[in-house]
């Protein structure tokens, strides 16, 4: 169970938070328990499944959940009437669920996300020519980030063991594969376009970063999944590697030219600076921040909203930012050839 565990997702990361327990204190109370115990006795054994709604069928609510669900709410709305303290079941606030989400606010910002990757896909298709030497690990990048907030919306709707792994499997390959094209792109190992020839040895270090990250990525879903139980230290150590490794790179990207310690475009001197640079220092701050919203953990306004979901919402206006800066490194005169400073 988690209490809030941050999923990167095409967005890389550069934080990821967790609190890790097998049960929170409103599952644990006995209140909770003998009134779940009771609507299992009285409701499930005289009522079969398909008397549930459609809409929980579809979602694969039983009998059990839809207990623990009003059980839950109802403890929620006598502690609230009496100022109490609002407690978090099975590792979550209590939400009202629509539909059969059990989180419809996170699900909603978890599709507009994906929305956002699907136009900055398209953007990418219209303004970067075919023959450019990024534009394949670019489109993958949408795709694998488009991936990640579907599963995302998935684990939303219904938390369980599966869609828990797949949503977290998912958000994994997302950063991994954008710390995989950031060092691509940032040490010019990207196929050389028409008529130019690749040198061998950057063929060899590509394929290997390449293998390299795949091995990671293996290892990494073959150990939380052989586990008997779901390791979320491991995976948010992961992660925030990952995500740091990435950030810091685009940190360098964006330093000042005085202190320049890459060379940006191969053919250009290391002193060349596009004055779009400060985009990618702008776009890990802006995420950090965004991200920052977990650690402000608190119960849902309304059993709607809560920090988790506002941290979706809140990266929502920055994919649209990071593919226009994608872009327009791409397109920037440096990818051309010498000139002279």
């Amino acid at each position: 169970m988690r209490t809030a565990i941050i999923r990167g997702r095409c967005l890389l990361l550069p934080l990821f938070l967790a609190t890790f327990v097998l049960a929170s204190s409103g599952d644990r109370a006995q209140e909770y328990q003998d009134c779940v115990s009771a609507c299992q006795s009285q409701v499930c054994i005289h009522e079969p499944h398909n008397t549930l709604p459609l809409a929980l069928r579809l979602t694969g609510w039983t009998c059990l959940d839809n207990c623990k669900y009003e059980c839950m709410h109802t403890i929620t709305t006598a502690a609230i009437r009496a100022g109490s303290r609002v407690h978090q079941y099975h590792g979550k606030w209590p939400f009202w669920r629509f539909a059969g989400m059990q989180e419809p606010a996170s699900v909603v910002f978890s599709m507009l996300n994906l929305v956002y990757h699907v136009k900055g896909y398209s953007q990418i298709q219209k303004r970067i020519p075919d023959n450019h030497p990024m534009k394949w690990y670019y489109r993958i990048f949408a795709f694998v980030s488009m991936n990640a907030w579907i599963w995302s919306s998935v684990f939303h709707t219904r938390d369980l063991p599966q869609t828990e792994k797949l949503d977290y499997f998912s958000a994994a390959l997302a950063i991994l594969f954008a710390l995989f094209y950031t060092a691509i792109r940032l040490f010019h190992l990207y196929p050389q376009p028409a008529p130019k020839t690749t040198p061998k040895v950057t063929g060899r270090i590509r394929k290997v970063w390449a293998s390299l990250c795949s091995l990671a990525y293996l290892c990494h879903i073959s150990y939380l999944t052989l586990l008997p139980r779901f390791d979320y230290t491991y995976n948010m150590i992961f992660n925030l590697t990952v995500g740091l490794a990435h950030n810091i790179l685009w940190l360098i990207y964006s330093l000042p030219s005085a202190i320049s310690l890459i060379r940006r475009f191969p053919a250009r001197a290391k002193t060349y600076r596009p004055r779009y640079a400060w985009k990618a220092a702008a776009f890990v701050i802006i995420t950090t921040l965004a991200t920052s919203l977990e650690v402000f953990d608190f119960p849902a306004w309304g059993r709607i909203i809560d920090a988790h979901s506002l941290w979706h919402l809140a990266t929502v206006p920055i994919i649209p930012l990071w593919y226009q800066f994608l872009i327009q490194d791409a397109l920037d005169d440096g990818w051309k050839g010498p000139k002279q400073e």
